[in-house]
C-alpha cells in the first residue's frame, strides 16, 4: 500500500551552515519500504546534496545508524511500518557531525582500538586449529555479534556528556576477548577497563542494550567486565 511519508531531516552543512537547521521532505512510499528507502527517493529525486552513510543496506555493515524519531536505529534494517508516515532523522548523538547525518567515527573507533579488540596468545599452534569448547563458545557468544554501528554508545547519557568514556561498543567488544578461553591477554584489557575512561562510568541506563539492533545484551556484558574486575575471575 502506498503512503505519503514526511521526512523531516536535520541538515548541517560546515561550509554553509553556521548551526544545524531541519528542512522537510515528501515521498511516496511503501510501508513494507525501509527508512533507508525513503532517504534514496530523497537523494536521487530531489536533493541531491542529502548525505548519509550507508553500505550493505542489509543490516550487517552497521553503517547507516542514525537517530529515527529519537531512538538510535538502523536505516536499512527500520521500516516504515515500524515508524508512521511523519518520520524524523538525525545523526547519531556525541559524535562529531561531518555534514547532515553523517558523523565522524574516528573517535568511535579510537576507543575500539583501546581496548585490544583482537586475539592475544604468544603460543604456536602449528598446523592445529585452537579448539574450544561449546560451553567456552557460549560464554562470550553474544558480544561476538556487534557489527560496530555505535547505536549502543551514541545513545549512553554518559557518553555524550564524556568523550573519554570508552562506551558500550568498546567494552562489549572486549567482552568478547576477555572471556574467550583462548586468549592470554583478559588481564591486561581488564586493567584498561579498570581506568578512570573504563566500565565504572556506566550508570546502567540500559539504553545500549536498548538500541542495539543485534539485540546484544550489553548492559549484562559491561557488569560482567565489572564483576571480573571486582572478583578477579574470567
Amino acid at each position: 500500500m502506498a503512503v505519503s511519508v514526511e521526512l523531516r531531516i536535520k541538515r548541517f552543512n560546515p561550509e554553509q551552515d553556521t548551526k544545524p537547521h531541519w528542512e522537510s521532505y515528501s515521498v511516496d512510499m511503501e510501508e513494507s519500504d525501509r527508512v533507508l528507502d525513503a532517504l534514496h527517493e530523497v537523494k536521487w529525486h530531489q536533493d541531491g546534496t542529502l548525505t548519509f552513510r550507508r553500505s550493505c543496506a542489509h543490516g550487517v555493515c552497521g553503517s547507516d545508524a542514525m537517530v529515527i524519531n529519537g531512538e538510535n536505529k538502523l536505516a536499512c534494517t527500520t521500516l516504515i511500518n515500524e515508524v508512521g508516515h511523519k518520520v524524523t532523522l538525525e545523526p547519531i548523538r556525541g559524535l562529531p557531525v561531518v555534514k547532515d547525518l553523517l558523523v565522524d567515527m574516528e573517535p568511535f573507533f579510537a576507543q575500539y582500538r583501546a581496548v585490544l579488540p583482537y586475539l592475544i596468545n604468544g603460543t604456536d599452534p602449528g598446523y592445529k586449529e585452537r579448539l574450544q569448547s561449546t560451553e567456552d563458545r557460549e560464554r562470550f557468544d553474544d558480544t561476538t555479534k556487534c557489527i560496530l554501528c555505535a547505536a549502543c554508545t551514541t545513545s549512553c547519557p554518559v557518553y555524550w556528556g564524556n568523550s573519554s568514556y570508552v562506551g558500550p561498543a568498546a567494552i562489549v567488544n572486549a567482552h568478547r576477548f576477555i572471556f574467550d578461553s583462548r586468549d592470554e591477554a583478559a588481564t591486561e584489557r581488564l586493567d584498561i577497563l579498570n581506568q578512570r575512561s573504563g566500565v565504572w562510568r556506566c550508570r546502567t541506563a540500559f539504553n545500549c542494550s536498548e538500541a542495539c539492533p543485534r539485540g546484544i545484551k550489553v548492559t549484562q556484558a559491561i557488569e560482567e567486565v565489572k564483576r571480573a574486575i571486582l572478583y578477579n575471575r574470567v
